[in-house]
C-alpha cells in the first residue's frame, strides 16, 4: 500500500477502518477522542491519496491480504507455464495492456491468477481481479467498481470514479473472460489507460480487444510430453489415482494438452483405472472423428465433458444441469431454492460434483461456481431436459427473496457492510430479471439509455397506454423495484434510474408506474440530471392521472416545478419551456387535495420556488414543518435561504443553512429523495460559512461533505470546498495539497473543470501570492478566470477583485510603502456572492494603504459588509487602525482574526502593531 509513512496510531486507525468501524467505535476501542480519530482519518486520506473512508477501508483490507482485490485463492498447485509467466510479467514494462488469448479450457484464467499474484508486489496501489463471466453487456463498469469498492457520485460517472481510484499510482486491473463483452471492455480499458498512466491491464479472452498498444500473448495447450503430464499426475494423485508417466502421456495426447480436459479426466481416474480411462477416451473421441466444423481441441473438450457427464449418477446430473441458471457464483441456500430438495442432500451432491471437477468450490468466497465452458455445457443439458422454464421460475423467486433480504439488510446497516453481499449476487439478480422480462418486454438497456423515460407531454415509452407488461407477473416488477433501490444504495446511480424506469414498464397498473417514475426522477436528480428528473416527474404525473390518484399527480407536478426552478443548468440539456414551468404550481393545486398536509407542502414549495418571494417561501417552510418530513423541510429551508441571500442577509442564510444540517441525521441516505438534499445542504452550509467569514464552520461543513458517501469521493468537489477556508485560515500547506489532489482528480475524469472550481483555483493564487511566488500566483489566477469564465459582470468577479486587492496590500506592507495598486481585472468594485464582502473590505483597506483621499469614506461605506462577514469586519477594523494610527483598533483586529482562525491575517496585523511600536 502506497503513501507517506504512518505513525503507529494512524496504522491502528487504518486497521479499524478496514473492519468498517465508525469514528465513535474507533475512539472507544483506542481510548482516544472522536476529534482525534477525525484528525487521523484526514491525515490518512491525504497520505494515501484516498477519496473517502471507504477507499481507506479497502486499502486496509488489501494491505492485510497482500493480494489484489478479488484475486481468487488458489485451490490447487499451478503447474508449468514458467516461460509464459515470465513473458507476461516482462511485457508490462513495455505494454500497458496485455491480452491472454486462447480457446476455452486452455487455462487462461489460471495463468492470469498466477501472473497477477506474482506481479502484485510491483503494483503498490493495488487494483482488482474481475471475473466477467456473469456480467451482462452494459454492466462492465459496475463489475469493476464492485471489485474496487468505488461508487458513482453526482457529476461523476462510474467510469470516472474507477479512473480516479486507479489513477493515483501504479495499479493492476485484471479482466477475466471478456469474449462476450469485447466492445464495452475495450472501451473501458482504452479510457482507463488514457487517463491512468501508471495503470496496467491484463485481459483474458478468446480473441483480442483491438485497443491500440495491446500486446497479445497466445495461450496454447500444454505440451503433452511435459507440463501436461505433470498436471495430470498432480491432479490424479489428488484424486487418489496413481498413474505411470507413459499412461499419463498417452491420455494427455488424446486430450490435446487442454488443461480443463486433463483435470476432468484425472478426476475420473480413480473410478475407472488407467485402462478404463484410456478405453473411455478412445471410444468417445472416435465418435467425433468424422465430425465437421469447430476446432479439434474444442471437440475433444466437449467429448470429455459429455463423457464425464454421462458417468454421473442421476441426482448428480439433475443438480449439475440446474446449476446452469446461475450467472455467477452460488451458495447452498441458492442451490436449494433453485434445484429443490434438502440442504444436506444438495451439499452432498455438490461435494461429489466438486470431486469430479465439474463444480468449483470457492472457499475464499464461501460458495461454488461453474467454469464458463462447463456452464455452457450444463445449459445445453438443461434445455434438452425440458426443465428450463421451471428452473428459471425458481431462479426468479430466489432472486426476489434475495433482493428482499438485502433490502432489509441495507435498512438495518447504516454503513456499507451489505455492499459485499449485494456485489456477490448482483449479476444473478440482473440475469433473473432479464430472463423474466425477455418474453414480454425488451431487456434492460445500457445504463446510458433510459427505460420508459418520461417526456414533457407525459408519454412514458413502453407501457405508456396503461397496460404495462403484466404478462411477466408481479415478481418481475417487485424485483425491478428492489434492484433499483439496491443499486441506488450501492451508488450505481445510472443503473438505479434505469431500473426504476424498467419497473414502471413492468408495473401492474398506472399507480405503481407513477411511483416508479417518481423514484426514477429522484435518482436522476441525485445523479445531477435535473432535465431527466423533470421529464420523469411529468411522466409520473400523467400515470398518476390515469390511475385517478390526484394527490400523486399533484406531488409529481409540484416536484417538476421545483426541479425546474431550483436546479436550472443542473443537467438540463434543453431548458424547459418557461410558460409550461410557470403553470405547474397551479396545475398541482388543481389536481390534489390541499387539505392533505403532504400535498399542501409540495404545492407550497412549488409556489415558493416559482415566485422567489420571501413571504411565500416562509409559508412553504411552515407547511413543510407541519408534515414532519425532513426532506420537505430541507427543500423549503433552501427556498428561504435563497430569498435571504438575494436580500443581502448572509448571516440569516447561514443560520438557516445550519438548520438544514441538523435535519441530515433524520434523513435516510438510501432514499433517493434525500440525495439532492444531502448534497445541497452540505455545500450550502460550506458556501455561506465562507460568505459570512466563519472559517471554523466552513472547514467543518467542507469536511462533513468530504466524509459523505454521496458527495465525498468526487475527485474535485470535496477539495473545491476545503481550499477556500484553508487559504483564508492561513493553512497554505494543507490548502495547496488539497488543491493538487483536486486538480489531479479532475484530470482523471472525462469532463472539463466546472465553473464551481473557480473560487478554489483563485484562492490557490492568493496562497501563492501571499507566499511570494508571483509566477505561480499569476498562473493560478489566469486559470481561475478561464475556468470560471470571469468577466466584469460575472458572479465570480468579486473573487478576482478580492485576490488583487489583498495581494496589493500584502506587497505594500512588505515594501513598507503604499504604492501597489491591484492588478487589472474584472469586478474592481466588488459585489455579491461568496466573496463580495471580502472584496468590499479589502478594496477599502487598500484605499487606506494607498493613501487615497476618500479612504475614510470607503471604510465607512464598507461597514455593511463587516456586519454580515466576520473576515470583512476584522479587515475593516485593521483598516481603521491603519487610517488613524490607532493601536487599539489594530489590537482588536488581531483578536478578531484569532477568533475566526485566520492565522496569516492575525500575524500580518501583529506585525503592523510591532511597526507602530517602533515608529512610536
Amino acid at each position: 500500500m502506497a503513501g507517506e509513512g504512518m505513525s503507529e496510531r494512524e496504522a491502528e486507525v487504518l486497521a479499524a477502518l478496514g473492519h468498517r468501524l465508525t469514528n465513535a467505535q474507533i475512539a472507544a476501542r483506542l481510548h482516544i477522542s472522536v476529534r482525534t480519530v477525525e484528525s487521523h482519518v484526514s491525515s490518512l486520506l491525504r497520505k494515501h491519496g484516498a477519496a473517502d473512508r471507504k477507499e481507506l477501508a479497502a486499502l486496509a483490507r488489501q494491505s492485510r491480504t497482500g493480494e489484489l482485490a478479488g484475486l481468487p485463492a488458489a485451490r490447487t498447485s499451478f503447474v508449468g507455464r514458467s516461460a509464459e509467466r515470465a513473458e507476461i510479467i516482462a511485457a508490462f514494462e513495455s505494454s500497458r495492456l496485455v491480452t491472454l488469448a486462447g480457446p476455452g479450457g486452455v487455462g487462461k484464467t489460471r495463468l492470469a491468477v498466477a501472473v497477477a499474484g506474482a506481479a502484485a508486489p510491483s503494483f503498490p496501489h493495488g487494483g482488482a481481479f474481475v471475473d466477467l463471466v456473469p456480467v451482462r453487456d452494459g454492466f462492465v463498469a459496475e463489475a469493476v467498481a464492485a471489485a474496487l469498492g468505488v461508487a458513482e457520485r453526482p457529476g461523476q460517472p462510474l467510469e470516472d470514479a474507477i479512473a480516479d481510484r486507479l489513477g493515483r499510482g501504479r495499479a493492476l486491473l485484471v479482466l477475466d473472460n471478456c469474449e462476450h463483452l469485447l466492445d464495452p471492455v475495450a472501451a473501458l480499458v482504452d479510457r482507463l489507460l488514457a487517463v491512468c498512466p501508471a495503470t496496467r491491464a491484463l485481459v483474458t479472452s478468446r480473441e483480442r480487444l483491438g485497443v491500440p498498444g495491446e500486446r497479445v500473448v497466445s495461450v496454447e495447450p500444454l505440451p503433452p510430453g511435459s507440463d501436461a503430464v505433470e498436471l495430470f499426475l498432480d491432479r490424479a494423485g489428488a484424486a487418489g489415482f496413481a498413474a505411470g508417466r507413459d499412461v499419463a502421456s498417452r491420455i494427455c495426447a488424446r486430450l490435446d494438452g487442454l488443461p480443463l480436459a486433463i483435470e476432468l479426466a484425472a478426476a475420473r481416474g480413480a473410478a475407472l483405472g488407467a485402462d478404463g480411462l484410456l478405453a473411455a477416451l478412445d471410444d468417445n473421441l472416435r465418435l467425433l472423428a468424422g465430425g465437421r466444423g469447430g476446432d479439434r481441441r474444442h471437440r475433444s473438450l466437449r467429448t470429455v465433458l459429455g463423457w464425464s457427464h454421462d458417468l454421473l449418477e442421476t441426482d448428480e446430473r439433475a443438480l449439475f444441469r440446474r446449476l446452469a441458471v446461475f450467472a455467477g457464483g452460488f451458495g447452498l441456500d441458492a442451490v436449494v431454492a433453485v434445484t429443490g430438495g434438502s440442504r444436506s442432500a444438495a451439499a452432498d451432491v455438490l461435494g461429489r460434483l466438486v470431486d469430479k471437477s465439474l463444480v468449483v468450490h470457492r472457499r475464499d468466497a464461501g460458495g461454488w461456481r461453474l467454469l464458463e465452458t462447463v456452464r455452457a455445457f450444463a445449459a445445453e443439458r438443461l434445455e434438452e431436459s425440458g426443465e428450463l422454464p421451471d428452473a428459471r421460475r425458481r431462479h426468479l423467486a430466489w432472486a426476489v427473496e434475495t433482493a428482499d433480504a438485502l433490502t432489509t439488510a441495507r435498512a438495518d446497516d447504516p454503513d456499507t457492510a451489505w455492499w459485499g453481499r449485494f456485489d456477490a449476487v448482483a449479476d444473478d439478480l440482473r440475469a433473473a430479471l432479464a430472463t423474466a422480462t425477455t418474453a414480454d418486454a425488451a431487456a434492460l438497456p445500457s445504463p446510458e439509455v433510459t427505460f420508459a423515460a418520461g417526456t414533457a407531454d407525459g408519454a412514458t415509452g413502453a407501457g405508456a397506454d396503461g397496460s404495462g407488461v403484466v404478462g411477466v407477473g408481479g415478481e418481475a416488477h417487485r424485483l425491478a423495484r428492489r434492484l433499483a433501490g439496491l443499486t441506488y444504495g450501492r451508488r450505481f446511480l445510472r443503473e438505479a434510474v434505469a431500473r426504476y424506469e424498467q419497473a414502471a414498464v413492468l408495473a401492474p397498473g398506472d399507480g405503481e408506474a407513477a411511483r416508479d417514475l417518481a423514484d426514477a426522477a429522484e435518482c436522476a436528480l441525485a445523479f445531477a440530471r435535473a432535465g431527466q428528473a423533470y421529464r420523469l416527474q411529468l411522466g409520473a404525473a400523467e400515470r398518476a392521472r390515469a390511475a385517478g390518484d390526484g394527490n400523486a399527480q399533484a406531488v409529481a407536478l409540484a416536484r417538476a416545478a421545483v426541479i425546474a426552478e431550483r436546479h436550472p443548468g443542473f443537467g438540463f440539456d434543453d431548458e424547459p419551456e418557461e410558460e409550461r414551468v410557470r403553470a405547474l404550481p397551479a396545475e398541482a393545486a388543481a389536481a390534489g387535495d390541499l387539505d392533505d398536509p403532504y400535498v399542501a407542502a409540495h404545492v407550497a414549495a412549488a409556489r415558493a420556488w416559482s415566485t422567489g418571494r420571501p413571504d411565500v417561501a416562509g409559508r412553504a417552510l411552515e407547511a413543510a414543518r407541519a408534515t414532519g418530513d425532513p426532506v420537505l423541510t430541507s427543500s423549503a429551508l433552501d427556498a428561504v435561504i435563497c430569498a435571504a441571500d438575494r436580500g443581502g442577509r448572509a448571516r440569516e442564510a447561514y443560520r438557516l443553512a445550519g438548520e438544514r444540517l441538523k435535519l441530515l441525521p433524520a434523513m435516510d441516505g438510501d432514499d433517493p429523495r434525500t440525495g439532492i438534499e444531502i448534497v445541497d445542504a452540505l455545500h450550502t452550509a460550506s458556501f455561506f460559512a465562507v460568505a459570512v467569514g466563519d472559517l471554523h464552520g466552513a472547514l467543518e461543513a467542507a469536511r462533513m461533505a468530504a466524509d459523505d458517501d454521496v458527495t465525498g469521493s468526487h475527485p474535485a468537489l470535496a477539495g473545491s470546498r476545503l481550499v477556500p477556508p484553508l487559504v483564508l485560515a492561513g493553512d497554505f500547506d494543507q490548502a495547496l495539497a488539497r488543491a493538487a489532489e483536486m486538480v489531479d482528480g479532475q484530470a482523471r475524469v472525462d469532463a472539463p473543470p466546472g465553473r464551481w472550481m473557480a473560487p478554489a483555483l483563485g484562492m490557490v493564487a492568493l496562497a501563492h501570492g501571499l507566499r511570494g511566488d508571483d509566477t505561480a500566483c499569476q498562473a493560478w489566477r489566469a486559470r481561475a478566470i478561464a475556468v470560471g469564465h470571469i468577466g466584469p459582470a460575472s458572479r465570480y468577479a468579486p473573487l478576482i477583485t478580492f485576490i488583487d486587492a489583498r495581494l496589493a496590500i500584502h506587497q505594500a506592507d512588505l515594501a513598507l510603502a503604499h504604492t501597489s495598486p491591484p492588478a487589472d481585472g474584472p469586478g474592481r468594485e466588488g459585489g455579491g456572492g461568496m466573496f463580495g464582502r471580502y472584496a468590499i473590505a479589502a478594496v477599502a483597506e487598500l484605499a487606506v494603504v494607498r493613501g487615497e483621499p476618500d479612504a475614510a469614506e470607503r471604510v465607512a461605506a464598507a461597514k455593511a459588509a463587516g456586519e454580515e462577514n466576520a473576515w470583512a469586519a476584522a479587515c475593516l477594523k485593521r483598516a481603521q487602525g491603519r487610517l488613524w494610527g490607532d493601536r487599539e483598533a489594530l489590537g482588536e483586529s488581531a483578536e478578531m482574526w484569532g477568533r475566526i482562525g485566520a492565522a496569516h491575517e492575525r500575524e500580518a496585523t501583529l506585525r503592523l502593531l510591532n511597526l507602530t511600536d517602533r515608529s512610536g
